[in-house]
């Protein structure tokens, strides 16, 4: 049977080492920014470009939206939504497989066999780990980047779901990296998998 683990998360909370750590112990595919690509080439009349510009992002103010209108009158986020809940649901109909973010957990409500993740972590945590990560970024300039890139997906997951982006339940399991640590936090997401 297909096992499908769909990993949303805060910025800097370390949903997307999960992942790749969740692919390599179950061996099986890994879907993040490759499935920008894919959405890209199943969309038609989006470039890979305009599908990594609006990758989880809303426009913010009807003029910008406006220019963005294509011979339909819809959006490119709108069309980059739909192109992605096509693909999403493709990859989850035939292989067992890890999807982090896109709102897969949303999109995938639906299955049997899917456990939902969602990984938070204290602001403090996630500030210093991606410090460590990107050291050559100025302090406030990352902590102003990890509130926009939350509020992004915050507005995403709201505007494209109706659900609240942190609500826990819509998820299966919550994890809080800064308090349980990563490995802590693959263990149990290996666990949890084990009874989809």
């Amino acid at each position: 049977m297909r096992k499908i683990i769909t990993i949303s998360r805060q910025f800097g909370a370390g949903g997307g080492e999960l992942g790749r750590r969740v692919s390599h112990a179950l061996g099986i595919p890994l879907y993040n920014k490759d499935l920008i690509l894919r959405t890209a080439k199943a969309s038609a009349g989006l470039t890979p470009e305009q599908v990594r510009r609006w990758d989880e992002r809303v426009p913010t103010t009807f003029g910008f939206t406006q220019s963005l209108f294509d011979f339909y009158n819809r959006p490119l986020s709108d069309k980059l939504w739909e192109a992605q809940v096509k693909a999403i649901r493709e990859i989850a109909d035939h292989e067992s497989c890890v999807i982090v973010g896109r709102n897969a957990d949303f999109i995938l409500r639906e299955f049997d066999h899917c456990l939902r993740v969602f990984v938070h972590a204290d602001f403090e945590w996630r500030f210093e780990r991606m410090r460590q990560m990107m050291p050559d970024t100025e302090p406030e300039k990352l902590r102003t980047d990890i509130k926009n890139v939350d509020k992004a997906r915050s507005a995403y997951c709201t505007r494209y779901t109706g659900c609240h982006y942190a609500d826990a339940t819509h998820y299966d399991l919550t994890v809080c990296t800064s308090r349980l640590g990563l490995d802590f936090a693959l263990e149990e997401i290996l666990k949890a998998a084990e009874h989809i």
